[in-house]
Order: structure tokens, then C-alpha cells, then sequence
């Protein structure tokens, strides 16, 4: 009978999907403003202001923060979970992580909402 040791351990597809779904995000995200950057010289506060002031920015920016929270959970998890070991120390590590990346979550929408 082959025993089986439920670790958490959560490899496999969807995991490599999330990272790949969320990349592209990041990067579609970080062209998208690098292009408006080259585009709107010189930055000034205003300008600066007039491209958060505009709803769908903020939403992009959200999407962004987002999915960049979300690619550095699965990413600090599999690193966590690989070298590791000791599940004391480990899950305190991977709670703290969480509760840090929901604090930047909220401190991101903080941010965007109150830029008007």
C-alpha cells in the first residue's frame, strides 16, 4: 500500500498557468506605460495626475498590482515550499507572506483611490 503525505503542495498546471497568465499582465502593463512615457515628455505632476485621475488607468493599475501580488504569492510559496523544510517555520513564513501581500493589496487601492 503506498502511503500518501498531504504536504500542501500545490505543483502542477494551474500553478504554471497563474505565473504565466500573471507575466503577461506585468509586462503588457509595463510596455503600455513605458510607451506613454516616451510619448508625454516632460512628466510633470499633472500629467502625472490626469493619466491616474482617468478611471481605466486605475483599473489597469489595480489589475497590475494585482497580478503582480499574485505572481510573487506563487512564487515566494514554491521557494518557500522547496527549500524549506520544516513545516515550524515554514508555514509562518508563507502566513506572514500573506498577510504582507494583502497589506500592499489594500495600501495599492488606498493609493489609486485617492489620487482624484
Amino acid at each position: 500500500m503506498v502511503k500518501r503525505i498531504v504536504s500542501g503542495a500545490h505543483y502542477g498546471l494551474k500553478d504554471w498557468l497563474v505565473q504565466r497568465f500573471t507575466a503577461v499582465i506585468i509586462l503588457i502593463y509595463t510596455l503600455a506605460l513605458l510607451g506613454w512615457l516616451i510619448m508625454q515628455r516632460p512628466v510633470e505632476y499633472d500629467t502625472w495626475r490626469a493619466l491616474f485621475g482617468a478611471a481605466w488607468m486605475r483599473y489597469f493599475t489595480l489589475l497590475f498590482a494585482f497580478s503582480l501580488l499574485l505572481h510573487a504569492w506563487v512564487g515566494v510559496r514554491d521557494i518557500l515550499m522547496d527549500y524549506v523544510h520544516p513545516t515550524r517555520l515554514r508555514l509562518p513564513l508563507q502566513v506572514a507572506t500573506i498577510v504582507a501581500l494583502l497589506v500592499y493589496s489594500m495600501w495599492a487601492v488606498n493609493i489609486l483611490w485617492s489620487v482624484a
